[in-house]
């Protein structure tokens, strides 16, 4: 396994704040995708008294080889878990709120219709603040999306992962023109909802490959992009086949914006809802 390089090491540290967002989490029973995937910024982010809400359980049904989320059999949904979520959007005094799951192929709407009573809860409780839904692709069931996006997020999120050669090795039950199809149908279905998707870079891509798949972003009108380094969560998971030089990232943020993106974000440590927020300026949503 190589050495992560300088530009990847990151100083945790605790803080109170910290220490009130994870207390918060616990009071509500709430997951976070910030700690399910060992996500590197976690100290950074509930530092700053944020967090990323991950619904629909902890058990995803899917392979993904890169993820480090379980795999048990998935439990029932809470109920409460909507509300709880508001809850916690307005305890945390949060401006724009994160909400991403794993995937649970085994519900009839692939849990649709618990994203959309979450947004609802927080429109309730925070009018104000900036709804982002980073979504499953729900198998590509086009009611299930429509049922989301009727409860009007202002930005759907949804993840191509890697390029598409590589799908079959780190995405064997995904379909990258699923994927594709489904950002596609919310620019269609409903045209004043943002759509977004990020790219995990190290997993054996060409460049060429990384530029191939943002102009298939950018041809089903997706308007913002994060592009991050891979980190293995174990040695079982698929390896760190290249640790990104900065210089490259800063090359795919501009040739992302040169295609027409409203919005990049390209940095060994960017993650899909990483300083979320930063968008929105651009977008001007607030």
């Amino acid at each position: 396994m190589q050495r992560k390089p300088e530009w990847l090491k990151v100083k945790t540290s605790a803080s109170e704040k910290r220490q009130a967002v994870e207390t918060l989490l616990q009071k509500l029973t709430l997951s976070t995708v910030c700690s399910e995937a060992s996500c590197p910024n976690i100290c950074e982010c509930f530092g700053r008294g944020t967090a990323t809400f991950m619904i629909l359980g902890r058990e995803c049904t899917r392979n993904c080889t890169f993820c480090c989320v379980g795999r048990e059999t998935p439990r029932p949904l809470d109920p409460d878990e909507p509300k709880n979520v508001a809850k916690a959007t307005a305890e945390l005094g949060l401006r724009h709120v994160v909400v991403t799951s794993v995937t649970r192929d085994d519900l009839p709407d692939g849990g649709a219709g618990h994203f959309a009573e979450t947004i609802r809860q927080i429109r309730s409780a925070c009018p104000d603040t900036v709804v982002e839904v980073l979504i499953p692709d729900f198998k590509g069931d086009g009611a299930a999306l429509r049922t989301v996006t009727d409860a009007a997020p202002d930005i759907v999120n949804h993840n191509v992962e890697t390029v598409k050669r590589l799908y079959p090795e780190v995405r064997p039950m995904a379909v990258y023109e699923r994927s594709l199809d489904l950002l596609a149908h919310v620019k269609k279905n409903a045209p004043n909802i943002y759509t977004k998707s990020g790219v995990m870079v190290g997993l054996g891509e060409t460049e060429e490959e990384v530029v191939e798949v943002m102009r298939d972003l950018r041809s089903v009108g997706c308007d913002i992009l994060t592009v991050g380094q891979y980190l293995a969560p174990s040695k079982q998971h698929h390896p760190v086949v290249e640790y990104v030089h900065p210089d490259v990232f800063a090359s795919y943020k501009e040739t992302a914006e040169r295609l027409g993106f409203s919005y990049v974000a390209s940095a060994p440590l960017v993650r899909s809802s990483y300083n979320a927020d930063r968008a929105n300026a651009a977008l001007r949503i607030l």
